[in-house]
């Protein structure tokens, strides 16, 4: 099968958020799509089939299928907007997530993402001790979102993964606002066997609704881990559109009789 990696949510390589796309005629059995996965060691690699005139795409992290991932699709989209469907402005994608479109925007690539619901829950020691510093506040979706109050604290975060993954949620993002951009942020998954994922689009799915409460619903936003990306947010009802660049970095031909 054709294997590309692309760096999502920047415009040149070795930064943003890499991702593996897999190009397949039909599925192949979830177990060889985890054993591929885990050999690339990437975030997530993202398996995509074409299915009438959509394409149904799955992510899986080298801990397991994820029900939402924003990079690799932006990377998906990316892959089949420039190999395969150059004459199309979008793609429509099936997933776990219901129906998702990406569309072209000038030289960014936008998704429609759901937004998800936050939920405010108690700031606890154990928070606390794997971040290494008291969240402002703390608010549970699908993943946990911290606040901060100063983007130095985001910055120079080096949380313990072992009490990190003991606290609610599937990833642990934090933000604060931002200096240069309108808000910060990082993104850790120790549960999926992922220490920290560079540039986190699903994560977003948190931290804009939860800025745009606060500061407006078109964000700028940086997640500031060591590769960096930025990502152009959008808040609107229950859907957050993202938008970001992305940047082709190798094509390979996987050696797997399936």
């Amino acid at each position: 099968m054709r294997q590309f990696v692309v760096d999502a949510f920047t415009d040149h390589i070795f930064a943003g958020n890499p991702a593996a796309v897999c190009i397949l005629s039909h599925w192949i059995p979830d177990a060889l799509m985890q054993d591929i996965a885990m050999e690339n060691r990437f975030s997530e690699t993202a398996f995509v089939v074409k299915e009438g005139a959509a394409y149904h795409l799955r992510w899986f992290t080298p801990g397991g299928e994820i029900d939402l991932c924003g990079h690799a699709t932006l990377a998906t989209a990316y892959v089949l907007l420039n190999h395969y469907e150059k004459e199309q402005p979008s793609v429509t994608f099936t997933t776990l997530s219901g129906t998702l479109f990406v569309r072209r925007s000038g030289d960014k690539y936008e998704m429609e993402f759901p937004a998800y619901e936050l939920r405010q829950v108690p700031v606890t020691d154990a928070m606390t001790a794997a971040f290494g510093e008291r969240p402002q506040e703390a608010w549970l979706g699908r993943d946990l979102l911290c606040v901060f109050a100063k983007e130095e604290t985001i910055r120079e975060m080096q949380p313990d993964m072992e009490r990190l993954a003991l606290l609610p949620g599937l990833l642990q993002h934090v933000t604060a606002r931002g200096k240069s951009y309108d808000c910060v942020s990082r993104s850790f998954a120790p549960k999926l066997k992922v220490e920290e994922d560079p540039v986190c689009g699903s994560g977003h799915c948190h931290i804009a609704p939860y800025w745009s409460k606060r500061i407006g619903s078109t964000l700028t936003a940086y997640q500031a881990s060591a590769r960096g990306g930025v990502l152009y947010c959008r808040v609107d009802g229950e859907k957050v559109f993202l938008g970001g660049k992305a940047v082709l970095f190798s094509v390979a031909d996987l050696m797997i009789d399936a």
